[in-house]
């Protein structure tokens, strides 16, 4: 088939490094738990290291058969390499513009800043416990939630006892703090 008519994404768009990564707010840091941060550099040394060397291998022999416009090997490996590029240039501008918050640091142990774990009623009573993490490390089934987020939001320097105001799609709704603290790095 004629290229014109196949119309395949090239792969250098530096505005999609990552289609559902959050994005993070204009004039801020990008704020990561030491734990995020060597998450995100362990996944770009095994990028580096590992996945694109292997799938440079594949798509040298699958290039070395011969006719290219049919082999399998060599169209989703090339994929797959573009694919692993486009992950590293987004781990790579993520992990340069991180600010690497340690928790030990904090002074103010009694208030909610960046890292800290915070167990709070909502206003039927029941309790929950989140903690406020960077963007690349959301993971709401463990209960870690983004500090952009209108949760961490509402609840950034709030004391124990202090009630907050948190507007939800179902309107407002006040939540107590009820502890405050900051475990250790993981």
């Amino acid at each position: 088939m004629n290229k014109a008519f196949v119309k395949e994404d090239s792969g250098d768009d530096d505005d999609d490094l990552d289609a559902g990564a959050p994005e993070i707010p204009a004039g801020t840091k990008n704020y990561i738990t030491p734990a995020g941060y060597r998450r995100l550099k362990d996944e770009l040394l095994d990028l580096i290291d590992n996945q694109r060397p292997e799938v440079v291998k594949i798509v040298s022999w699958a290039a070395s058969n011969g006719d290219r416009s049919e082999n399998g090997d060599y169209i989703y490996g090339k994929r797959r390499l573009r694919e692993i590029d486009r992950r590293i240039r987004f781990l790579t501008k993520r992990l340069d513009n991180a600010e690497v918050v340690d928790t030990r640091r904090q002074e103010n142990v009694d208030q909610v800043f960046f890292g800290a774990e915070v167990t709070y009623a909502d206003g039927k009573g029941d309790e929950h416990t989140i903690m406020i993490v960077g963007i690349d490390e959301v993971d709401l089934d463990r209960g870690r939630v983004s500090w952009i987020s209108p949760m961490a939001r509402a609840i950034t320097k709030a004391k124990v006892g202090d009630t907050v105001p948190l507007r939800t799609p179902a309107g407002l709704e006040q939540i107590e703090i009820l502890d405050v603290h900051y475990p250790p790095s993981e």
